[in-house]
């Protein structure tokens, strides 16, 4: 097993040099499988222990799916802003966050799921193993769980099969003989009826016991009050609960499901296969079959900065969603001489009161020079909002200045606001108390008034 770890954003580099034991010529024809090839190709049902994010979310941010997760020229190895854990064959490529250099938990990535995804970091934070990878999929359990319950509790028709006196059903004529002979005035008989408890909530269910199991399991099942009462709401559902047939459950369940009404569950079922499997996935691949959980580290950072930002007078409109946003003309037809297009305008974050846009960046933006693409899209939100300032906010490793920069016509600036991401954490406590100052300071930068920047 040959295992290469690389950091997200990184230039290009031989991959022999990430491989621990050197590079063979197999890792180089296993990276080849999966390099340059866009995500959507690969998250099909042919790879169903591969999991996106957000492309599986579906209800976050920019689809992932036309991007790669390397990218690999002359046997050199470069990547851009995924992250997490992937392999194939006996493989396995570990993209770790580019801050993550001086720890061996990847305190960053961590903390940013677990914020996004609305962990108790209090609970947890002493209890992070040395396998990231599944810390991220139980992670991401609560809110799954949500998003299906939401739906409702699944159901679905199931036959019971009955030997009493009261028939009500379709006589099993096999059965009664075999039971009840001589007669002793029960027959047997089955009926067909709507139940809550079956193979799919049973499934839910036995990756609930096994999260219950794990040091950092009661934290995570109970991180809210919405997430107590899921995973009660299962508990109730399945009283035929019993960990013996938690191998049988799991092969009822490895035909994806497909339901109108139970959209939400779907993903919920790929996620409690991926947690319950987690050893057979990880020692027992298929051939050429491409595993493992990813992350857009830009979608993750806005998703963070979100967190950060809320209650602080920001909105932060969904462009898939098409919620939020603002128009970039007054009457619905007067761009019909430009576009055809009632445009609309989402940036990442605004503020009315404080005249403020923000743009979030995660590629190494603090390093280079705005793009020409990136800042006129920044003018052009704060010329249709009348905001007076504009910023890009971008993680970096150490302490940085804000740069303040006017512009010309009405004035107005643009600043680069960097986020320094604490380096030198000798535990993941220290980290989050480091990390915290930093959000303040952020949300000091970004509700000043005018006159105070």
């Amino acid at each position: 097993m040959s295992q290469i770890q690389i950091t997200d954003n990184h230039d290009w580099r031989h991959y022999s040099y990430f491989v621990s034991d050197g590079g063979s010529e197999s890792d180089l024809q296993n990276l080849k499988k999966i390099a340059d090839v866009r995500i959507k190709e690969m998250t099909l049902d042919n790879n169903p222990n591969l999991l996106v994010f957000p492309r599986d979310l579906g209800c976050y941010g920019d689809d992932i799916g036309d991007g790669c997760i390397v990218s690999l020229r002359d046997e050199d190895l470069s990547s851009g802003n995924i992250m997490g854990f992937v392999g194939v064959n006996d493989t396995q490529l570990d993209i770790r966050s580019r801050f993550a250099k001086h720890d061996e938990a990847d305190y960053f990535l961590h903390y940013m799921l677990q914020k996004v995804f609305a962990v108790s970091l209090f609970d947890i934070k002493h209890t992070l193993s040395r396998e990231p990878v599944f810390d991220f999929l139980l992670y991401l359990f609560p809110h799954f769980l949500k998003r299906a319950l939401s739906q409702g509790l699944f159901k679905k028709y199931r036959k019971f099969a009955h030997n009493d006196a009261n028939v009500k059903g379709v006589i099993d004529v096999n059965r009664h003989i075999r039971e009840n002979v001589p007669f002793r005035g029960s027959v047997s008989y089955t009926t067909r009826a709507h139940s809550f408890d079956n193979e799919v909530t049973q499934l839910v269910r036995h990756t609930v016991e096994y999260i219950r199991e794990k040091e950092q399991g009661t934290a995570i099942l109970s991180c809210d009050q919405e997430t107590r009462e899921c995973v009660t709401q299962i508990v109730m559902a399945t009283p035929s609960y019993s960990r013996r047939s938690r191998e049988h459950i799991v092969n009822c369940n490895l035909k994806p499901l497909r339901h109108p009404f139970y959209s939400a569950y779907t993903a919920l079922q790929r996620l409690c296969l991926q947690i319950l499997r987690h050893e057979s996935i990880k020692f027992g691949r298929e051939k050429d079959k491409v595993y493992g959980v990813l992350f857009d580290g830009a979608w993750l950072w806005e998703e963070y900065l979100g967190v950060v930002l809320r209650g602080s007078g920001f909105a932060h409109p969904k462009n898939r969603e098409r919620s939020g946003g603002f128009c970039m003309f007054k009457k619905a037809g007067d761009d019909a001489f430009v576009d055809n297009n009632y445009r609309r305008l989402y940036p990442d974050f605004y503020n009315d009161e404080q005249n403020f846009v923000v743009d979030a960046k995660y590629k190494r933006f603090g390093e280079k020079n705005a793009g020409r693409e990136d800042l006129y899209q920044l003018v052009t939100y704060m010329y249709c909002k009348k905001s007076e300032n504009g910023a890009f906010v971008f993680p970096c490793e150490d302490r940085q200045r804000v740069r303040r920069h006017q512009l010309e016509g009405y004035g107005g600036f643009v600043s680069m606001v960097p986020f320094a991401v604490p380096q030198q954490a000798e535990s993941y406590t220290d980290f989050i108390d480091e990390i915290e100052t930093e959000e303040d300071e952020l949300r000091f930068v970004l509700c000043k008034s005018d006159e105070e920047l």
